[in-house]
């Protein structure tokens, strides 16, 4: 669904909270302000993880292992280093992460899981929990009272890769929101991409479609590639004349631009693109296509499991690649990156001192994100840095307009980082 800015009365409040926090991080004390919680941070003489993750109820051997080989490929792809900067424990008997870190902890039902109290090793109020049943007729002999409030996940509904990246969301290694955007031929696709519309939805996607998601008397293209921005995964369906359209070409050459994952939907007979070698595939045979043109249930589960795959390398990549470039632009004027916190805050100091708190982002940039931005930077200048390109303009002239009532937080373009860093005292 299309984001929607904030409201002039609402947004006039968010403000007023806004200066009140000001106010009373900026009254603290200097040490409190200046204490960044940073990778490698010591604390009682050991490091403090980041991330800290841990697993309770009644795990079987193979869901343990699953877990382990999916946590150190996530750290491959976040750059984050096992044991220092993300922990997994399991069945502590107290889990009690660092104040300043992202924690979460996994429940998985089983033989007499229903009778455990974690409560009684963690807070079950301020660190997420995420429940995991066999199936939905489990949930009252396998998960305990107190986690039934929590909506659960059910093995014999979703993969395994869907359970651990629901676990990556919950620290904000991933985000919550889940959104694909369907790219296909309107006369060669349409009942295949309705369908998936369909199902992805069902499978708690956030799913944009031409037909579903632009209403009437806007701007048609603006609103299309505003959406795209936002996406974590384009879903190709290579139909055998998708390059012919202007369109559907320029939605997979933008996708790549912003580098947004691509997960390509082959059709029967379609002699692959030289352009599409680096996209993930998902090849599809004459019988996975009826006479209406909908694909069979195997191969849209088949597609299912291979975005969960496709979005998590997709958001990690993005990342790494804003951060690289707020990297380059803080060492081109002379700063230096301190370190980077929970959340991926990163933490600079410029040539004359200055100290800046910068949240990268990805996708759309929200008031929510100003909000949580400032709110960790603990009293410090800050600003979130995003890519503008294919962003609506209406979007960001609000998003000027919010910065200018907020004090101490700015919005800083990718392209333009360099020159802001250079002369921030200025700005």
């Amino acid at each position: 669904m299309a984001q929607v800015p904030i409201g002039p009365v609402a947004t006039f409040f968010l403000c007023i909270i806004f200066a009140k926090f000001v106010h009373a991080w900026r009254s603290r004390s200097t040490v409190f302000v200046h204490g960044r919680t940073c990778r490698n941070s010591i604390s009682h003489g050991g490091k403090m993880p980041l991330y800290e993750l841990a697993v309770f109820g009644a795990p079987t051997a193979e869901q343990l292992k699953k877990l382990q080989e999916q946590l150190a490929d996530a750290c491959d792809r976040f750059k984050l280093k096992l044991g220092e900067e993300i922990s997994l424990v399991v069945q502590p008997a107290e889990f009690r992460p660092g104040t300043r870190a992202a924690a979460a902890a996994i429940f998985f039902g089983g033989k007499d899981s229903v009778e455990i109290d974690i409560s009684k090793s963690m807070d079950c109020e301020s660190i997420s929990i995420l429940p995991v049943a066999s199936n939905d007729a489990s949930v009252a002999t396998e998960i305990p009272a107190s986690l039934r409030r929590l909506n659960c996940l059910f093995v014999d509904k979703v993969s395994p890769e869907r359970i651990f990246n629901a676990l990556l969301e919950c620290v904000g290694l991933l985000p919550r929101q889940r959104r694909v955007f369907l790219s296909y031929r309107r006369n060669e696709a349409t009942a295949a991409a309705v369908q998936l519309f369909s199902e992805l939805s069902a499978r708690q996607f956030d799913v944009f479609l031409d037909t579903q998601g632009i209403g009437p008397a806007v701007d048609f293209q603006e609103t299309l590639w505003h959406q795209l921005c936002d996406v974590d995964v384009l879903i190709m369906l290579e139909t055998p004349k998708y390059f012919e359209s202007r369109w559907t070409s320029a939605e997979y050459g933008r996708a790549l631009a912003k580098g947004i994952g691509v997960l390509r939907v082959q059709w029967p007979d379609t002699t692959p693109s030289i352009h599409t070698g680096t996209a993930s595939l998902v090849e599809l045979v004459k019988d996975e296509l009826d006479e209406l043109g909908q694909l069979g249930l195997p191969a849209v589960e088949r597609i299912c499991s291979q975005l969960e795959n496709v979005r998590s390398l997709s958001h990690a990549t993005r990342h790494l690649s804003m951060v690289t470039a707020v990297q380059d632009a803080i060492e081109q004027v002379e700063g230096k990156i301190d370190c980077v916190g929970s959340n991926r805050s990163m933490y600079l100091t410029l040539r004359s001192g200055r100290k800046l708190v910068i949240q990268p982002t990805i996708g759309v940039p929200t008031s929510l994100l100003l909000q949580e931005t400032f709110e960790r930077a603990a009293g410090e200048e800050s600003a979130v840095v995003y890519d503008h390109f294919g962003l609506k303009r209406s979007w960001q002239v609000h998003m000027d307009w919010l910065a200018q009532k907020v004090p101490g937080t700015r919005w800083v373009k990718k392209t333009e980082a360099v020159w802001d860093f250079g002369g921030w005292e200025a700005m």
